[in-house]
């Protein structure tokens, strides 16, 4: 009986089951020198806008504040320097050609390119509000810059290659440059391929987008050698207890930040009231000076920097301070996301889940904190992006200590259950969100 069912098996298979043909070496080497092209570009442009930003930012934050005597961390000084930036970046918005891109609270990480005469107004607007403090970070403007490069100058230097692999190239070029690793590209790009049409293997259609994510994160690492490492207490291994844990604090992150999720579109309606992106920018930065000089300077930004900040000393600030700084930072997140600000959720979302375990470890001391911040960032990240390849690395990465690994994987479950199938944190054209 074993025997004839197994026989039988392949002649009753779905044909949608059969694996698809490999595709041939000799298809896939024409792709290595247009991948490691594209993928230098992208990390070279991520680093030159960072760059400029941080530059723009010292002037701002710590140059002009101490040439008038003001404190670059007081209220006053947050305040009026998140109004002007929003303001400089209504004005990009308004008047410079292409209007920096489509609106942001419609477009995710990945999209279709945008005309090459977009990428300058949005470039523009990426490092004003950067250097401006406000909650955003770079990946969405720089993927949408890099891509729109990639399409324009590929199209004409090779117009028989099919336009997709060349937003699939720059995307992992410029993921890969962002987390200094190609992994993340490839779990990241893993979701959106599987179901796309065209000859080959999961793995030959990554090809040329690995290549090129493993140029940029080179790159990257070879330049600006960046480190997501929190420098958090090594985690000794996982107990009965930490189950619990981990599957409570992933759970509480993914409802705070679905909470956020859901008042997006209400906020997004309501900046899309006064109309003109100048008063928007104006009044969404007067805003978010407000939200900074309530949760603190550690508040401001992308988050990144912020983070090891925070976790420098993890006992420095009590578990209601972390609580407000958590719903500070997913507050920011949503108006500058709602109000035009050009910028990406995921280092800003990593701030809140950090801040969430934080606190959740001062609430509850026998709660390691390495496993609380992880678990707190993989809820926050499933919530924001919906992408959970990219929220279990990300939080993964934080921490060089395999242990939190098994623990991470079950904490997604009940996190994913949360979210998925309700509203994502991008909206369509009609101000309706998608899900």
């Amino acid at each position: 009986m074993v025997r004839r069912v197994a026989t039988d098996a392949p002649q009753d298979a779905s044909p949608a089951l059969a694996a698809p043909p490999a595709v041939t070496a000799r298809a896939l080497l024409p792709l290595i020198v247009p991948s490691l092209l594209v993928g230098v570009a992208a990390a070279l442009v991520l680093l030159g806008v960072s760059a400029l930003a941080e530059r723009l930012q010292d002037v701002l934050w710590e140059t002009l504040p101490d040439a008038l005597g003001v404190g670059a961390h007081s209220s006053l000084w947050m305040i009026a320097m998140l109004t002007a930036t929003g303001c400089a970046v209504g004005l990009v918005v308004w008047r410079v050609p292409g209007h920096a891109g489509p609106d942001p609270a419609t477009t995710g990480l990945v999209d279709p390119p945008v005309p090459a005469g977009v990428v300058p107004g949005l470039l523009l607007a990426t490092v004003l509000g950067l250097a401006g403090g406000v909650s955003l970070g770079p990946e969405n403007p720089i993927t949408a810059a890099n891509i729109a490069f990639a399409y324009w100058l590929g199209r004409r230097a090779l117009p028989g290659v099919p336009g997709a692999l060349w937003l699939s190239l720059a995307a992992a070029g410029t993921i890969g440059a962002l987390f200094g690793t190609p992994v993340a590209a490839a779990l990241i790009l893993s979701e959106t391929l599987t179901g796309r049409p065209g000859p080959g293997r999961l793995w030959d259609k990554l090809f040329g987008p690995l290549v090129a994510a493993g140029a940029g994160a080179l790159t990257t690492m070879l330049i600006a050698h960046p480190t997501f490492d929190i420098a958090l207490p090594a985690y000794p291994g996982p107990g009965w207890g930490d189950v619990l844990a981990a599957l409570v604090i992933s759970s509480v992150g993914a409802l705070l930040a679905m909470a956020a999720v859901y008042a997006f579109p209400y906020v997004h309606a309501a900046f899309r009231r006064l109309k003109h992106p100048v008063l928007m920018g104006t009044c969404g930065g007067l805003l978010l000076g407000l939200l900074g000089a309530l949760g603190g300077y550690l508040t401001l930004f992308k988050g990144l920097d912020e983070v090891k900040t925070l976790t420098a000393d993890p006992a420095g600030h009590s578990a209601g301070q972390l609580a407000l700084m958590t719903v500070v930072k997913l507050a920011a997140l949503t108006l500058a996301s709602a109000c035009g600000f050009r910028g990406g959720r995921i280092f800003p979302a990593v701030f809140a889940g950090v801040a969430l375990g934080l606190c959740a470890h001062a609430l509850v001391p026998g709660v390691h904190p390495t496993l609380a911040v992880v678990c707190g960032v993989l809820g926050v990240l499933l919530a924001v992006t919906r992408q959970g390849w990219l929220s279990l690395f990300t939080a993964a990465v934080l921490v060089a200590d395999p242990g939190v690994l098994p623990l991470l994987c079950v904490a997604t479950l009940p996190a994913w259950l949360l979210v998925t199938g309700r509203p994502q944190m991008q909206l369509q054209e009609d101000g309706a969100p998608l899900r």
